[in-house]
């Protein structure tokens, strides 16, 4: 279900398929697990890596890069850390309080305590890769002259910047790059 709405989610051309309201409700919670999932995959995979090479564009230097990939890894490890004791929390007290409401009413699942296990979870793996990814991984860096195009054309004509996009994603073989940079630099 969750590569579906993934694939959904990458394709905007496609229509909702689900008929009736609990199978949209189904949908619509599927598309939002899938968009947490794949905002934190990239922390989760570097749990495991010992390497890592941070590409950048050419007007960049290497140290330069990697400076910013630690940067960026200490605001993530901080930021889930957070996320990580308030969900735990809320996870506890749902469990806990809501837990026996939900005893009375046989199959319903205590949805809130799902919810913020759910979100705990995701947050301990992010915040384990983050830390993994400042200790635990050796970074090299290399330039990429492509990704220097693509400061310019944020100001651009939205099809002149589109059929730019696309030959940079060609050229890089990033399937998904127009539909990234349409939701991160646009």
């Amino acid at each position: 279900m969750l590569r579906e709405a993934e694939e959904r989610r990458h394709d905007s051309a496609a229509a909702p398929t689900a008929a009736g309201r609990i199978a949209r409700l189904q949908e619509r919670v599927v598309a939002w697990m899938a968009e947490r999932i794949a905002e934190q995959r990239l922390l989760w995979n570097l749990r495991s890596e010992a390497m890592a090479v941070a590409v950048h564009p050419a007007d960049m230097s290497s140290e330069q890069a990697v400076s910013l990939v630690q940067h960026m890894l200490r605001s993530d490890y901080e930021r889930h850390r957070r996320w990580v004791v308030i969900d735990g929390i809320l996870f506890v007290l749902t469990f806990v309080l809501l837990g026996p409401l939900f005893l009375l009413i046989p199959g319903i699942a205590n949805l809130p305590a799902l919810y913020f296990g759910f979100r705990t979870v995701g947050h301990w793996f992010s915040m384990r890769g983050a830390a993994h990814g400042l200790h635990g991984v050796r970074w090299t860096a290399r330039s990429c002259p492509p990704l220097t195009e693509l400061r310019e054309l944020a100001v651009l004509d939205p099809e002149v910047r589109e059929q730019r996009i696309n030959d940079i994603s060609t050229r890089l073989r990033l399937q998904h790059l127009p539909t990234f940079y349409e939701r991160v630099a646009v």
